[in-house]
């Protein structure tokens, strides 16, 4: 059963008479408690608005539930032509590569021949903001995957967070609702730290694992190109036997994980708001492409029976040290779209596309998805027919009877437009290359109800905490400190870290002590006691996945007239041996002669290229250039934010004043090197390889926990 959310003085007080008066001065039935009867739009009254109709506790869901099936396709019809969620994106083309033949596991075509490739297209993008929205958001990333394969298209529409906040889709509307800007003042946009959103969390416990993930690093990605992707869902694969085994989808970038601190998202916002969709653009048309492995975690229903939690909650990871992620292929973006509308915005993602050997497990949000993209496709396209936009048509042979409609660039030919007919023409099904659903045996009472098997909302929230790094335990309590301190409502905030100590004492008093609590909650009601035997999980930890090395990374120099021509070129070079990439930031855009006569080229000027563009920076200027530099604020800036981000930073040894001005004297580090000479310069690079200066944390206090929660 769910568990009840902790008790918090309600907000709106209840109604004495058993009938309350409408907008219009109607009045209405009310509930139990007072509230007004919840209705569908035909005035029905509901009896549960939190679990959709199945057949038994984990069975399949029911067509015949009405209200959810109104509510999902009204929430899919609130924007035109946005999308209602995942509105900002970004999409390149490319191809998945298959490593070997999965024929045991299933008959999918896309996986019986090692080394051949698949055309695909990507959509990145966020979750809550509108389409002119800052790319740097903390948010959930979409990472839909569009495969074009010889039986018709595959759609994997993931994230780049392997759970999600709801268990069941009727729930997602009120999701949504909560997280958007609220109704009323139409703010804030593309955030979650208002009050409606952490009111709908703080009163949905399923949700807890999910804010673990979304207050950590992984909501603010360095760049598209280093981020994970998963397929959210358990899935099936199936076989030419008819046999089935799970199968959880995975994405690994092959240039590993790297996030931003928050301080340097903010900047980041201001200083170029599309600076994910410029990374990609860059990466793809420079050459660079952009390249994951897809990798599954496979188990049967013995294993399914035995885990410790139900693999149909979506609230729920199978940890990778539990069940290996195997890689079965690669997937690689090598080119732009054309025309940014008639691909990346017209793009439609369905769930339900899926080719024979790919079929689905009872996960209830996963079943809502099937049923609810449809609808969506349909309003925002305009008609049936978004299927012959060439973005979403498959590249392989097809055919049907379908007709007619809005925009419909494409009709049978000839007489007959139907089947069984007995004129020979036309498409016939084919019982030995169609599609075969999975023979799940089901039974069960029609109810509304969660499953006893899904009540555990605490433990892999705790579990993921515990996975973190120090550095990364602090930015998941200063985020929800952040978060929390925008909420006006007291009792919200109480709610939230009355969750906050069934998962870890410590982050609940640390988040407590910080928004200024005189006394702390009682722990929630959980409906199943915390673990403490789960062990901590690497895999769950962006600094223990990082890359450890500088490929695909980039150096920013900031030089001035006279810059040593010598140092600069060896750098450079050094930096391009290692994959990574350099730009240079100049007083003025046009450039700077170097010591040798030189003209060089500048890819910013000072006040247009700050530090947090890049993820380590050097400090190349000529003596008679520092002089200058240091009657800018913006070149102080660029140094101060370098180290207060915990950035590698080189120099050569007349731009230690550039050091000094920004405030960095005897905090100097390892991180923090001379480059005087081919050792020193060597040293630099190696350190680059590590991203960040961790050590350098507490001192800078990034994060801003304390010495406990470390």
């Amino acid at each position: 059963m769910v568990a009840e959310a902790a008790t918090a003085p309600p907000m709106i007080g209840p109604h004495d008479q058993t009938l309350s008066r409408g907008a219009g001065g109607e009045l209405h039935p009310t509930a139990e408690d007072g509230f007004d009867v919840l209705t569908t739009s035909q005035g029905g009254p509901v009896a549960d608005d939190q679990n959709t109709l199945r057949v038994g506790p984990r069975g399949p869901a029911l067509m015949e539930d009405f209200h959810f099936r109104e509510k999902i396709f009204h929430f899919d019809h609130e924007r035109i032509p946005e999308r209602v969620v995942h509105a900002r994106g970004y999409g390149a083309h490319g191809y998945f590569e298959t490593y070997e033949s999965l024929a045991k596991y299933t008959r999918a075509d896309v996986f019986q021949r090692a080394g051949e490739k698949t055309p695909v297209f990507v959509r990145f993008s966020t979750v809550a903001g509108n389409k002119g929205s800052a790319d740097l958001a903390r948010d959930v990333r979409g990472f839909a995957v569009k495969m074009y394969t010889k039986e018709g298209n595959w759609d994997l529409v993931g994230n780049n967070i392997p759970v999600f906040f709801i268990q069941d889709a009727i729930k997602f509307p009120d999701l949504i609702h909560a997280a958007k800007q609220e109704p009323d003042r139409a703010f804030p946009q593309a955030q979650t730290a208002h009050d409606n959103f952490w009111d709908f969390i703080s009163l949905t416990p399923e949700s807890m694992n999910m804010v673990m993930w979304i207050m950590s690093d992984r909501t603010i990605p360095r760049s598209l190109r280093f981020m994970e992707g998963f397929g959210v869902h358990t899935f099936r694969f199936i076989n030419d036997k008819d046999q089935s085994t799970f199968v959880k989808f995975h994405w690994k970038p092959k240039l590993g994980l790297q996030s931003v601190a928050w301080n340097e998202a903010v900047k980041i916002n201001g200083a170029d708001p599309d600076f994910h969709r410029r990374d990609l653009w860059q990466a793809i048309t420079t050459g660079d492409f952009p390249e994951w492995e897809l990798g599954v975690q496979l188990f049967d229903q013995d294993f399914a029976d035995s885990f410790d939690f139900d693999v149909l909650d979506p609230t729920k990871i199978i940890p990778e040290e539990v069940v290996p992620v195997k890689p079965i292929g690669r997937l690689v973006l090598d080119r732009m779209p054309d025309n940014f509308f008639a691909e990346t915005e017209q793009v439609a993602f369905m769930t339900q596309n899926v080719p024979p050997g790919i079929g689905f497990s009872n996960d209830p949000l996963l079943q809502g998805r099937n049923f609810s993209y449809l609808d969506t496709q349909l309003k925002r396209l305009g008609g049936p027919n978004f299927t012959h936009l060439p973005i979403n048509a498959p590249k392989c042979p097809f055919a049907h009877f379908q007709q007619d409609g809005h925009m419909a660039m494409r009709n049978p030919v000839g007489r007959v437009n139907y089947e069984p007919n007995s004129f020979g023409e036309g498409p016939r099904e084919s019982k030995s290359r169609g599609y075969r659903h999975f023979a799940a045996e089901e039974s069960g009472t029609n109810v509304q109800l969660r499953p006893e098997s899904f009540a555990d909302h605490y433990s892999q929230a705790r579990q993921f905490f515990i996975s973190q790094t120090p550095p990364e335990q602090c930015h998941i309590i200063m985020a929800l400190t952040f978060e929390l301190s925008k909420v006006e409502t007291v009792a919200i905030r109480e709610r939230m870290v009355s969750h906050l100590l069934n998962i870890d004492e410590t982050l609940a008093s640390e988040v407590g002590h910080r928004l200024g609590m005189a006394a702390m909650p009682k722990a929630a009601t959980a409906a199943v006691p915390t673990r403490q035997d789960l062990e901590p999980s690497p895999a769950l930890s962006i600094v223990e996945r990082g890359p450890k090395r500088f490929e695909g990374r980039k150096l920013g120099i900031l030089v001035t007239d006279g810059v040593d021509a010598k140092l600069l070129k060896a750098l450079t070079t050094a930096v391009l041996k290692e994959k990574g990439l350099v730009e240079l930031i100049a007083p003025k855009v046009g450039g700077v002669t170097t010591s040798d006569g030189s003209f060089v080229q500048a890819h910013h000027m000072i006040d247009g290229g700050p530090s947090v563009l890049f993820d380590a920076v050097a400090l190349l200027a000529s003596e008679a250039g520092v002089e200058d530099l240091l009657k800018e604020a913006t070149a102080r800036d660029f140094v101060a934010d370098a180290f207060q981000h915990c950035k590698s930073i080189g120099y050569s040894d007349v731009a230690l004043p550039l050091l000094e001005k920004a405030g960095i004297t005897q905090d100097i580090d390892e991180g923090v090197l001379e480059l005087s000479g081919g050792v020193t310069l060597t040293s630099f690079v190696e350190e680059l390889g590590k991203l960040r200066v961790w050590g350098r944390e507490p001192s800078v206090k990034l994060g801003s926990a304390s010495a406990t929660a470390a």
